[in-house]
C-alpha cells in the first residue's frame, strides 16, 4: 500500500497521457486544424514521407554522435575523478555540476552570443587563422551537436566516475603485471568492469538528447531541425494535433525502448554476477 500514491501519480500523470498520444495518432487531422472523426492509418503513414524520415534520422545521427563524444570524453575524465582523492576531486566535481546552477535556457542563448558572427569565439578563430571572416558559425549541425555535448556531458561523466570509483584496481594492475599496456588494459579490463556505467552514461546523454528542442532551435537553422521542433511545428503553428501525435509516440518509444533494453541488461548483469558469487 505504500507504493499506491506513487503509482497512482504514475497512471495518472505518465501513463494515461501517453495513451491519449498513441490514440491521437490513429485520428484524421481537420483541414483547417484540430482531430477529425473517426479512426485511420495515414497518420502513421505519413511518418513515412521523405521530410520526415529525413528529420527522424537526422535526430538519431545528432544524437548517436552528441552520446558517442560524451563516452569519449567521460572515460578518462570518469577515471581520473575515481583517481583524485580531496580538494581536488570535490573542486573538479564542482566545476563539472556548476553550469546546472543556471538556467538551461541561458547556458544554450550564452553559446549563441558566443558563436555569433561578432562573438568571442568567431573573433578568435578568425585571429587565429583558423576560420575566414564570412564563416557562419551558427546553424550548422557540428554546433548543435557541440551544444549538446556541453550540456549533457556531466549526465556522461558522473556514472562513469561512480563506477570507476567502485572499480578493483588491483584488476588493472593485475593486467599489467600480466603483460599488457596500461592502454590495452584500459580497454581490455577497465572498460568492461564499468560497463553498467557506460550503459547508464549511454542513456542518461542519448534520450534528452533524442528530445532535444531548445537547443537545434535557438542554435540551429533548418539544417538541423529535428523530431522536436517538427511537434511544436505540427502542434501551434500548423495545429495538426494527430500528427504531431504520431511524432510524440515514435519518440516516446525511441526513449522508452533503449531505457527497456538498458534494464534488461542490467538484469541479466544482476544474475550473472549473483550466479557467480554463489560459485
Amino acid at each position: 500500500m505504500t507504493t499506491a500514491p506513487s503509482l497512482i501519480w504514475l497512471i495518472l500523470f505518465f501513463l494515461v497521457p501517453t495513451l491519449i498520444v498513441y490514440l491521437f495518432s490513429f485520428r484524421p487531422s481537420e483541414i483547417y486544424g484540430g482531430i477529425g472523426e473517426g479512426w485511420t492509418l495515414d497518420t502513421i503513414k505519413s511518418l513515412m514521407k521523405t521530410s520526415n524520415v529525413i528529420i527522424i534520422f537526422r535526430t538519431f545521427i545528432l544524437s548517436l554522435i552528441a552520446t558517442a563524444i560524451c563516452l569519449v570524453i567521460s572515460l578518462p575524465t570518469g577515471y581520473a575523478l575515481s583517481k583524485l582523492r580531496g580538494r581536488w576531486q570535490q573542486l573538479l566535481l564542482l566545476l563539472l555540476i556548476l553550469p546546472f546552477w543556471s538556467s538551461f535556457i541561458v547556458r544554450v542563448y550564452a553559446w549563441k552570443f558566443l558563436l555569433h558572427p561578432e562573438g568571442f569565439v568567431k573573433q578568435i578563430l578568425v585571429s587565429l587563422h583558423l576560420v575566414s571572416p564570412d564563416a557562419i558559425l551558427l546553424y550548422q549541425p557540428w554546433t548543435v551537436i557541440l551544444v549538446m555535448v556541453y550540456n549533457f556531458i556531466p549526465f556522461a561523466v558522473l556514472p562513469i566516475y561512480a563506477a570507476s570509483e567502485k572499480f578493483d584496481d588491483h584488476l588493472f594492475e593485475a593486467a599489467m603485471d600480466l603483460g599488457m599496456t596500461p592502454l590495452k588494459a584500459f580497454f581490455k579490463v577497465f572498460i568492461p568492469g564499468i560497463r553498467m556505467g557506460i550503459l547508464m552514461a549511454t542513456l542518461l546523454v542519448f534520450v534528452p538528447a533524442l528530445g532535444s528542442y531548445v537547443i537545434p532551435d535557438v542554435i540551429g537553422g533548418p539544417q538541423t531541425e529535428m523530431i522536436g521542433n517538427k511537434i511544436v511545428l505540427k502542434t501551434f503553428t500548423e495545429r495538426n494535433i494527430p500528427l504531431a501525435s504520431a511524432l510524440s509516440a515514435f519518440l516516446s518509444l525511441a526513449v522508452l525502448i533503449p531505457m527497456l533494453i538498458g534494464a534488461i541488461a542490467q538484469s541479466r548483469i544482476g544474475k550473472s554476477h549473483s550466479i557467480k558469487g554463489g560459485h
